[in-house]
């Protein structure tokens, strides 16, 4: 069965996060918006991080804090893996299952690199979607449904593909804006 290369828990709203790779270019985007229940606490926050050596791309969604300790322990990842991104994923899972204060994080992460683009939820899961398409957070399906299309019937770049997708995201998700940060390795 085919991954949808989606995962979104209820629990998580308050962003859009979507990545992908296409002729040797992988790029990761991110929408700005913070909220707060049902509240926009802020307009321009950046949820994109470039990683390793500007190797590894990695977007986050769920609660900010939580996310932010998830990056600084895949960087850790990374540093002691020597930016190897698949290694790296999963001994993060491995930590994030087995670990009393890691699991009670909240947060997802999609991360993209020249080979290979995944998704680690707090379950332990490390899932490569086979399109190569990263979507999380709660205007990620939306952003996933545009970028499989984009992909299909045109030749645009991934960055100029998932600027699309965000946008397209934020015509509909009430949690997406449309302060796109993005990031590409080419």
């Amino acid at each position: 069965m085919k991954h949808s290369g989606v995962v979104n828990r209820e629990t998580i709203h308050a962003t859009t996060i979507i990545g992908l790779r296409r002729n040797g270019v992988a790029a990761l985007g991110g929408d700005g918006q913070v909220t707060l229940g049902n509240t926009v606490m802020k307009q321009r926050s950046n949820k994109i991080r470039k990683l390793y050596k500007d190797s590894v791309l990695v977007g986050f969604a769920g609660a900010a804090a939580d996310a932010l300790s998830l990056l600084d322990r895949f960087e850790e990842q990374l540093e002691k893996h020597r930016g190897q991104l698949v290694r790296s994923a999963v001994e993060l899972a491995k930590l994030w299952r087995t670990d009393k204060y890691l699991r009670q994080l909240e947060a997802l992460l999609a991360v993209v690199d020249r080979e290979h683009s995944l998704i680690i939820s707090g379950n332990g899961e490390v899932i490569e979607p086979d399109d190569g398409i990263v979507a999380v957070g709660s205007g990620g399906p939306f952003a996933l449904a545009a970028a499989r299309a984009l992909m299909k019937h045109t030749n645009l770049g991934a960055p100029e593909i998932v600027r699309e997708a965000l946008e397209n995201a934020a015509e509909i998700c009430i949690y997406t804006n449309t302060n796109i940060i993005l990031e590409q390795l080419s």
